[in-house]
Order: C-alpha cells, then structure tokens, then sequence
C-alpha cells in the first residue's frame, strides 16, 4: 500500500490486498499448470498419431483386416490415389506458404515501424520506442509461424489418415468402430497439438517479454509487456486470411469444378475414378477445411487471448499478481485437459457401433465439454481473480466494480453461446433433422425451388445464433466492459480442442470415402465411409459456426487496448 502511495495509485482495500497477497504465492503453481498442461496436450496428439500409425496401408500376412485389399489391383490403386492426394496437399501448401512467408517479412517490417511510436507518459505526443517496436514484430513473426507449423502439421496428419480410415472400414469385427476412431483420432492429433503448441509458444512469450518490460515495475510497463505481445494474434490471423480465404477458394473450386465435370458433362458419379478432377476435390478438403480452419480458429485463439491480456494491463488490482494476469492461459489449459477426458468417452466408453451412432458421439462430446467445463472455470475465476476489481477507463454502460463472479458469467455466455451455436448448426445441417430433408423435398420441383429454398434456410439459421452472440456481448460488457467480451469469446474457444477435432473429422472421412470409390472396394466399405462422411459434413458446419461466433466479440477488445 506504501508503494502504491507513492505511484500516486489508489490504496486497495484491505480485504482486496490480502487476498492479492495471498494469491502472489500462486505464481510458480500457475506457471507449472500451464506449462504442463500444454505438454499434456502435445503428448497426447502424438499417443493418437502413434495409434493410427499402427495400422498399415498394405496388406500383409494373415491380417484379416486386409482380406479384401489381397486383390493387388485394389491395393495398388488405393495407395496410387493416397499418394496423389498427399503431393497435391503438399504442393499446395508450399506454394501458399512461399506467399506467406514473403508477407510475413514485409508486412512485420511495416509492424515494426508502426508500433515503435508510443505515447508519452504526459499523455500529450509520442516517442520511439524500438524496443518495444521490436518485440510487438517478434511477437507478430512467432505467432504466423506458429499458425504456419500448426496448420501445416494439422493437414500432413490428416492425410496420412484418410487412405487408413478406409482400411479400417475393412476390419470384419469393429468397422464402424475403428474407421471412426481412426479419423476422430486424426482429428484429436490436430486438435491438440494446436491448442498445446499455442499454449505453449504464449506462455514463453509472456516470460520472455517480462524480462524486458517487467509487469511489477510500472503500470506503464504492464501496459508495454501485453501491447507487445499483442503482435502474436494479429500474426496468427493474418495467415489465418491466406490459409481460409486462399484454401477456401481452392476447395469450393475443386469441388464445383469436380462435379461440373463429372456429374453434369459426363454423367458419372461423384469420386469416380474416371474424373481426375476428384484428385483435387480431395486435396481441397485438406488445405481449405484442415489447415486453412485450423489457422482461422488459432487466429481467434491468439487474439482473444492478447485482448484479454492488454486489457487486463489496464486494472490495478488485476496487475497485482502474475497468476492474475495469465488467467486468460490458465483458461485454455483448463479447456485442453477437460477436451482429453472427454475424447475417450468417444472412442474408449462409448464408441461408435453402427452409422445411427455418429452423429450422436459427435454430439456428446460437444455437450460433455461444456458441462465439465461450466464448473471448472467457475472454480478458476474464484482462485485467480481477486473479490473486486476495476480498470483505469470506464466507458459508460459498465458497472463501476467488477468481480470474480461477473467474469465467471462472462465466460459461462461464451462457453453455453457456443455450444446452442454448434446444436443450432447441426439442426440446419444435419440430415437426421426436418430441414435439410425440406431441402432435398425442394428439389423435386426444379433448380430454381432448390435454391431458394435452401439460401432461405440458410438466412433462418443465422437468426438464433446472432440473438445469442448479441446477449453475449451486452451481458459481458455490461460485467466487465471489454475485458469481459474478450473472456466470452476465450469461454467459447475454451472447448477449442474438441471443437478442432470433430471439425477435422468431417474431411478426413470424405477423403476416406474418395479413396474407397476410386480404388474400387465394395460396396459396403462406401456406405460406411458415406456415413462417416454424411456426420463429418455436419461437424464441418459445426467448426464454421464456432469460428464465426467466436471471431464475432473479438472485433472490439483489441482495438481499445491498443488505442
């Protein structure tokens, strides 16, 4: 309180002080928490890579779950398409990232210059601060590259798992089982290294700058360590632009240009092995629906994380204490250890048994996250937030004191906005429900009724999931002003790594049923690989939903705790 009397800042009251007292002996424990759960996650991603490499793309011995691959045509022809999918992601990818890397040197030079001009501590003009300049482009180079490595690694697995998905739809005891395992397995490694690797790379970040700009010497300081780091999200969205605009592009192109060909010059069927367009209608499912949503929901990630961090910079009893101001990571590396225990309930307890159980496993993993979750952050809030707390600048429609339980709501609208996103997707999306049947009805009348109705539908579904996100924004800001919208959107990604897994899921079966029409297997091993696929749509909308509703309250934070 002394300190703080001669800074010129409030005296906190007693109660407030003790408990920030109390909550200093944390630091090393919420360091350790971090750090260990984002090792948990990484570990974990490579368990599952471990388990679908196991199984083999050829057919060897006596292995039963090769009886239908001994016709050497049949294996020769499916491992023929793997790799030509494989060179064509891979090609794609290489070529998009040359353009990365080139934007990523020029655009964190212009990043550079910009923000090395600060403010004075008058108030009144600006000086140049390199050092600060230098960090906020560091931090910005870090976290495209980060973005490039996690998209990357993403789509290299997904590929390696598609043309084994299709195997394991061979097995004769457990097909429905297994090839579901091997692509949500797929979809997990993904997941995890993502959420674990940025996790992670944050957390350096945090201590590394501190070393710099410590947040215990000066709130000026505070201010200088968060804006610097700042620079990691917009790096992670600006290659989120390439990767879902550029490989968003690639995939509907191919895909239309595929069944333009296909279906209405040649009528053949879709993934036809006669129509070589199909190769890059499969690669588009990788490079658009894997990498390229795997940078976007990593972009909204990293700057939901650096909002709430800037704007945590901006209360004095929030810079009090180092485990405080990391909240907003302790809040990812609960989401990452909660998304664990929640996968083997898909795989291990109740797994998948035949097609009318997808779509339900899918759906639980949704549900059970947000539930475990709904306690766990309750929990967090109260052991790392102090009883009350404000923040230097309060815009008008805020309550003039915030506190622990008003965060705790701020991050129960994001979790439970999201998960009513996600339900309400699959209830427009899915063919086990009323309108999408509507749709195909529509059909029966001609192109012009298909179309209308469908963009219909497709303008009611967004009409919910806008009321939601508005309550959300309102609720948050009204709590906790901005730093409680940037919480909402942390709340809503805090599933992030079950929410990555199910969306990888849906490319990897549709390659999955590719490769098994175009190298020829029975028919049965196409009906469960439609199956998977019919599920795997679904959950790509689902992923859609969740980056849209999520980037929805990060526009404003970040601007504020900048400006």
């Amino acid at each position: 309180a002394n300190e703080r009397k001669q800074e010129g800042s409030p005296v906190l009251p007693r109660a407030v002080q003790h408990r920030l007292d109390t909550m200093s002996e944390v630091d090393v424990a919420t360091s350790v928490f971090i750090v260990v759960c984002g090792v948990v996650g990484v570990l974990f991603a490579i368990y599952q890579f471990r388990l679908i490499a196991k199984i083999s793309l050829e057919a060897t011995g006596d292995d039963s779950s090769f009886r239908l691959l001994a016709d050497n045509n049949n294996q020769h022809s499916l491992i023929e398409i793997y790799n030509a999918i494989r060179l064509g992601a891979d090609s794609f990818l290489h070529a998009e990232y040359k353009i990365c890397l080139i934007f990523v040197v020029t655009f964190g030079t212009l990043v550079f210059f910009l923000t090395s001009r600060v403010p004075n501590d008058s108030g009144s003009g600006t000086h140049a601060d390199w050092q600060q300049g230098g960090l906020t482009a560091l931090a910005f180079v870090i976290g495209a590259l980060t973005s490039i490595v996690s998209g990357y690694l993403g789509m290299k697995v997904a590929v390696f798992s598609n043309a084994r998905t299709t195997i394991s739809a061979l097995d004769p005891v457990a097909p429905w089982t297994k090839s579901f395992n091997t692509a949500f397995r797929a979809g997990g490694v993904m997941g995890y290294s993502l959420c674990g690797i940025s996790l992670i790379t944050l957390y350096i970040l945090c201590i590394a700058f501190n070393q710099v700009f410590s947040f215990a010497e000066s709130p000026r300081t505070a201010r200088a360590l968060f804006e610097s780091i700042a620079g990691f999200g917009l790096g992670g969205s600006s290659i989120a632009l390439f990767g879902r605009v550029g490989g968003g592009i690639y995939t509907k192109a191919a895909d239309v240009g595929a069944d333009l060909v296909g279906k209405v010059e040649k009528n053949i069927p879709e993934d036809d092995p006669r129509n070589p367009a199909t190769i890059a209608d499969n690669v588009g499912d990788n490079v658009g629906d894997i990498a390229g949503m795997g940078a976007d929901l990593f972009g909204s990630f990293a700057e939901s994380t650096c909002a709430a961090l800037v704007l945590s910079a901006t209360s004095s009893e929030l810079q009090s204490n180092f485990g405080t101001m990391l909240f907003p990571l302790v809040i990812s590396a609960i989401g990452i250890l909660t998304c664990i225990l929640t996968s083997f309930v898909a795989t291990n307890i109740s797994p998948v048994k035949k097609g009318e159980d997808v779509e339900k496993v899918l759906k639980v993993q949704l549900i059970l996250s947000t539930v475990l979750l709904t306690p766990l952050l309750a929990l967090a809030s109260w052991l790392f937030i102090p009883e009350e707390f404000s923040f230097d600048v309060k815009p008008e429609g805020v309550l003039e004191t915030q506190t622990w339980w008003g965060v705790f709501i701020c991050l129960l609208a994001g979790l439970w906005s999201g998960l009513l996103t996600g339900l309400i997707t699959e209830y427009y999306t899915s063919h086990s429900y009323r309108p999408v049947r509507e749709v195909a009805e529509s059909s029966e009348t001609g192109s012009a009724t298909l179309i209308i109705y469908g963009l219909a539908l497709g303008y009611k579904s967004a009409i919910i999931p806008v009321f939601l996100l508005a309550l959300t924004v309102f609720a948050s800001f009204y709590l906790c002003g901005l730093y409680g919208v940037s919480l909402a959107a942390l709340g809503m990604l805090s599933s992030l790594s079950i929410g990555l897994t199910i969306d990888a899921y849906g490319p990897i079966t549709d390659n999955a049923g590719g490769i098994a029409e175009m190298s020829g297997l029975p028919e049965e091993v196409r009906e469960k690989t439609d199956a998977l696929d019919a599920a795997g749509n679904t959950t790509a909308a689902i992923g859609k939903g969740f980056a849209i509703g999520s980037a929805f309250p990060l526009w404003p934070p970040p601007f504020r705790g900048l400006l």
